[in-house]
């Protein structure tokens, strides 16, 4: 049977019959006096652990998804070597499932009076801010019999922040902003808009376009050509309620609607308008407003990180009472929450002529694809009664949607995928028709 150092060295002692010698045993079963004396020496030898000065650097944020690297500088102020284990220990959502031992695991030696430096990398599955735990250090002597242990408590925060992957849509949106705002050759009309300039008139021109004056001075038909306002303000409203907790797919659906809000407000700062923040449910979760043009986004990304959904139920009226507060000018008040039928008829829809009568309200809500696919099924008496379920919730939300219509509402009903771009394209519809 080969032995390890430690086990040949205890075996040569003749402390402890080598059958029951294990590797990484540390404590003494039976002891003679040459043992007792190397394990005390052992332990002498072993650098103190309370003593050591420990700082942290690195980065402070990540997005969900990403990593981030937070660095532990650890200093050995005594006159003797350390030779240590290192658990640097954080919340279990810091580290995709079944790495947390590899990663937050550090062997180290520090010579006396020196510094060495470990890094964690942290791969975070949620939202939010992730605190450091306890730093655990347990020093070996030279002969590894005994160690010294203890722990630190060292400070460091690192906040995890939505992931917008809907930014790969923002280039398209801008291209078309860049024609609504006459960038390019095409020109839109509509109520609402800014004057642009007069240009001859093409076939399937609005006659409404026609400027009679400059027309009259002209052997030709001229027709005025508009841009769309800026300066408008637009205030995003996510419902962080009990609805917005239902999973779709591997998120809930605020999730999801916190990525369309934040394909919007990337897109509407740059068409120079003013956006603003509010989560609700039964309070004020978040509130975000008065931010420039450059520093809007970063601001709605990190209220949007500690975002949570609340297991209650969202009071329409306190929201509605808020989001006016919030937004006394005329504005664009976009609603992220569900289309369920109880909590729109019930709560918003008593409530919605308050907004409707000052402000243009569009209501973006997430769908669930596997319902699109139970529609489908067929095969057995099992797939044709789920077909039978998700055609009456498909048709519920239908109604509900229809309802909203009839109160002047824009409506935007799509799959997690598809919200972020689907509301962009709603945004630039209200601003080609002149509605914004």
């Amino acid at each position: 049977m080969a032995l390890t150092g430690r086990a040949a060295l205890l075996a040569a002692l003749g402390s402890i019959p080598v059958g029951l010698l294990e590797p990484g045993w540390t404590g003494i079963l039976a002891i003679n006096g040459p043992l007792a004396l190397a394990c005390a020496c052992d332990y002498a030898l072993a650098a103190p652990v309370r003593r050591l000065l420990l700082t942290r650097s690195g980065d402070a944020s990540t997005r969900l998804g990403d990593t981030a690297d937070v660095t532990l500088t650890i200093t050995n102020p005594s006159r003797r070597p350390l030779r240590a284990q290192v658990r640097d220990a954080w919340p279990p959502s810091s580290w995709q499932p079944g790495t947390e031992i590899e990663a937050s695991r550090h062997r180290l030696s520090i010579p006396p009076g020196e510094r060495r430096r470990v890094t964690t990398r942290l791969r975070p599955t949620r939202r939010g801010d992730r605190q450091a735990d306890r730093v655990t250090i347990r020093s070996y002597g030279p002969l590894g019999l005994f160690s010294r242990q203890g722990s630190h408590k060292v400070p460091w925060t690192v906040r995890v922040l939505p992931p917008f992957t809907s930014r790969k849509h923002l280039p398209s949106k801008l291209a078309r902003l860049r024609e609504l705002d006459g960038r390019t050759s095409v020109l839109t009309r509509g109520e609402g808009t800014e004057f642009d300039s007069l240009r001859e008139y093409v076939p399937g021109d609005d006659t409404r376009s026609i400027d009679w004056r400059a027309t009259a001075r002209q052997s030709s038909v001229a027709v005025r050509t508009w841009r769309p306002e800026r300066d408008r303000h637009i205030l995003l409203v996510l419902d962080t309620g009990r609805t917005s907790a239902g999973r779709v797919g591997d998120a809930p659906r605020l999730d999801a609607s916190m990525d369309a809000a934040l394909l919007l407000a990337a897109l509407a700062s740059r068409a120079g308008d003013r956006v603003a923040l509010l989560a609700y449910d039964r309070r004020v979760r978040a509130l975000v407003q008065g931010r420039s043009a450059g520093d809007v986004l970063p601001s709605l990304v990190h209220a949007m990180a500690s975002l949570e959904p609340e297991l209650v139920e969202t009071d329409a009226r306190g929201l509605t009472a808020t989001a006016l507060r919030t937004a006394p000018r005329r504005s664009l008040i976009v609603l992220l929450t569900a289309l369920d039928a109880a909590p729109v008829e019930q709560g918003l829809l008593p409530v919605l002529p308050q907004l409707t009568q000052r402000h243009t309200v569009l209501v973006a809500s997430v769908a669930d694809p596997h319902i699109a696919g139970m529609a489908q099924a067929r095969g057995n008496a099992e797939a044709v009664y789920e077909a039978a379920a998700a055609a009456q919730a498909q048709g519920e939300r239908r109604r509900t949607a229809e309802q909203l219509r009839r109160h002047g509402v824009t409506v935007v009903d799509a799959t997690p995928e598809n919200l972020a771009p689907a509301l962009a394209d709603a945004y630039l519809a209200l601003k080609a028709a002149g509605r914004l």
